[in-house]
Order: C-alpha cells, then sequence, then structure tokens
C-alpha cells in the first residue's frame, strides 16, 4: 500500500470511526440518563463532540495499527467508556442491560442509516453527476458511507460478544438469574484479557464474523 492510497484509507476511516464511538457512548449515557442516573451528563459526556470521548489508545493508536497492519482489511476501535452508576437506577440490573445495549443497538441504526444515504442519494447521484465531480465528490462520499456502514455494524456486533465488560456481557448479566448474575460479574476483573485471548485465539472472530456477514448481507453491502 503505497503512501497516498493509506493517507486516503484513514481519512475515509477516521470520520466514520469517530461517529460510530461518540453516537455509541453518548447512547449509553442519555438510556442511562432518561432512566435516572445523570453521571454521564454532569460529567459532560452527552454529547456529539468527538473530542471528548476520544481515548488515545481505542480511538487513534489501535484503528491506526489495524488499518495498517491489515491494509484497511480491517479497523476497530473504541471510545472512552461514559461513566454510569447503576446505583441512580430503580432497577439495576435490567437498567445497566438496556444502558449497554443501547450503543450497539445505536451502531445498527447508523449502519442503516448510511446505507439509504448511500443507496438512494449517493449512488443515483454519482451515476447523474460528471465524470470529473463524480470521482472528485460522490465516490469519496460513497467510500466514507460504505466504511461507515461496515465499521458500525462491527462496532455492533464485537461489543455483543458476552464477555463483561463489553456491552454483551453487561446485558447478559441483566437477564441472568441473579444467583447466576452474581457469579457472572465476578469475571469482569479479567475481562479485557479474555477478549484479548478471544483476538489471539481467533475464536472472537469465529464467534463474530457470521455475524457481521449476517448484517452485509442484510443491509446488501456485498
Amino acid at each position: 500500500m503505497d503512501s497516498s492510497s493509506l493517507i486516503l484509507k484513514i481519512v475515509m476511516a477516521a470520520v466514520p470511526i469517530l461517529i460510530a464511538i461518540t453516537f455509541h457512548e453518548v447512547a449509553h449515557g442519555f438510556v442511562a440518563y432518561r432512566l435516572g442516573d445523570p453521571t454521564a451528563k454532569m460529567l459532560g459526556r452527552l454529547t456529539l463532540n468527538p473530542i471528548v470521548h476520544i481515548d488515545l489508545i481505542g480511538t487513534v493508536l489501535l484503528p491506526a495499527f489495524l488499518l495498517i497492519s491489515t491494509q484497511g482489511q480491517f479497523v476497530f476501535g473504541y471510545a472512552k467508556p461514559v461513566p454510569i452508576n447503576p446505583m441512580n437506577f430503580s432497577n439495576p440490573r435490567r437498567d445497566m442491560a438496556l444502558s449497554a445495549a443501547a450503543g450497539p443497538i445505536t451502531n445498527i441504526l447508523l449502519a442503516l442509516a448510511s446505507v439509504i444515504i448511500l443507496k438512494l442519494i449517493l449512488a443515483p447521484l454519482a451515476s447523474l453527476a460528471p465524470e470529473f465531480l463524480s470521482k472528485s465528490l460522490f465516490v469519496p462520499l460513497i467510500m466514507i458511507f460504505y466504511s461507515s456502514a461496515v465499521y458500525n455494524i462491527v462496532l455492533a456486533v464485537f461489543n455483543m460478544i458476552p464477555v463483561p465488560p463489553l456491552d454483551g456481557g453487561r446485558v447478559l448479566t441483566g437477564l441472568l438469574p441473579t444467583r447466576h448474575a452474581i457469579s457472572f460479574e465476578k469475571i469482569e476483573q479479567y475481562g479485557f484479557l479474555i477478549v484479548i485471548i478471544l483476538l489471539i485465539t481467533g475464536i472472537a472472530q469465529s464467534i463474530i464474523w457470521p455475524v457481521i456477514a449476517f448484517f452485509l448481507r442484510l443491509f446488501r453491502l456485498y
């Protein structure tokens, strides 16, 4: 991959990734706020300003490393988690699960919106526009919205892996009977290590890629 192509891929990836992770985190905080927890609001995290949500490793270094090492084939990132205090909820387990689910659901909705814009607006306009305008404006926009759809799907599916502190783990905790939920919560301190092991061994990919492929087919992104 030459330098100009790499720079283009970075630009095309940066915008949709920032939007995806920003909306993901704000969704967590907004639903938590609606359910009675003002923590995120008081700390200024209910904002769509991506700077507030940027994590140096998860938002900058990790996506850049993956973009370069996989030659643009796989990119993933995350933002600073929005703080949530379940003690402010009337039903802590249920409301924590709802707050956790809000992030991935928002990403799927963003993916759907990206597909609608891509297929119903940008693609038709690109076919009608003069060639120079199509190449200079619509082709880059098509690439950005295509990337947005894919990145949002990947972010949603990856986060629903049922291992705390990922969203899927918190949702599962809310669905389990109390006794099992208490036992399950104890693995959270090892959660990131478990996720890393799942990624290194390829187990995570074997779990999430069929789901990602399902959404890609559903949204006709193949």
